[in-house]
């Protein structure tokens, strides 16, 4: 279950149930009918209209990449967001985005590479540019070496580099987000947890102790 509380349809305003028919079907209330038609549970969306302003803002932002302004294409926009939702661990953004992936004409190779792209001929040099500043921006916080920002700037206007920046890094903040509040795919327990002793083990545990015994 998500960690907040989802807003069922009738306490919802009105432009945002408009969106809650255009995601799980006319009339239909997500918190007593969950599933969208990609096979999400669709907490996302019940979450994020606690604060209407924030679900607005959101979807602007959906508006925003998928706008026919836009310079970045739609094949390395989405390769930066699918990479983006693999480094950060979001199983739901990263899976979202394998999706958008194919849609973007990627080969079923290419969408298993992501994971391993350093190692992977399958790539070119522009999308091996555009996967090593994702990590860049995701994994060193922004830190991007002057060579790989010149490989961007080789094909891409400072336009586009600007919209792939601005979208990476926002998906980079939906996966870190997911993974908080547990939406979606990201709704799994903590896996780094201790692992007890054996049953019946009475000693004590003393891994320096044992090494100089």
């Amino acid at each position: 279950m998500p960690r907040l509380r989802e807003v069922p349809r009738a306490e919802a305003p009105e432009d945002v149930q408009k969106v809650y028919d255009a995601v799980f079907g006319p009339g239909v209330d997500p918190v007593t009918h969950p599933g969208t038609a990609t096979g999400t549970p669709g907490n996302w969306w019940s979450v994020f209209a606690l604060v209407p302003d924030c679900f607005r803002h959101a979807v602007q932002g959906f508006q925003f990449y998928r706008g026919r302004n836009r310079q970045i294409s739609p094949k390395l926009r989405e390769l930066g967001q699918a990479r983006a939702g693999y480094a950060r661990g979001s199983l739901f953004v990263f899976s979202q985005h394998c999706k958008a992936l194919r849609a973007a004409g990627y080969s079923e190779a290419h969408i298993e590479a992501i994971p391993s792209w350093g190692s992977s001929d399958l790539f070119t040099p522009l999308e091996r540019a555009v996967l090593s500043y994702t990590d860049d921006l995701v994994l060193s916080g922004g830190r991007v070496p002057e060579a790989t920002m010149a490989a961007l700037k080789a094909e891409l206007s400072d336009e586009a580099i600007l919209e792939l920046t601005y979208i990476t890094c926002t998906y980079e903040m939906h996966a870190t987000m997911c993974r908080a509040l547990r939406l979606e795919y990201d709704d799994v327990d903590e896996r780094l947890v201790e692992v007890p002793v054996p049953s019946g083990e009475k000693r004590d545990i003393d891994f320096m102790k044992a090494v100089d015994d």
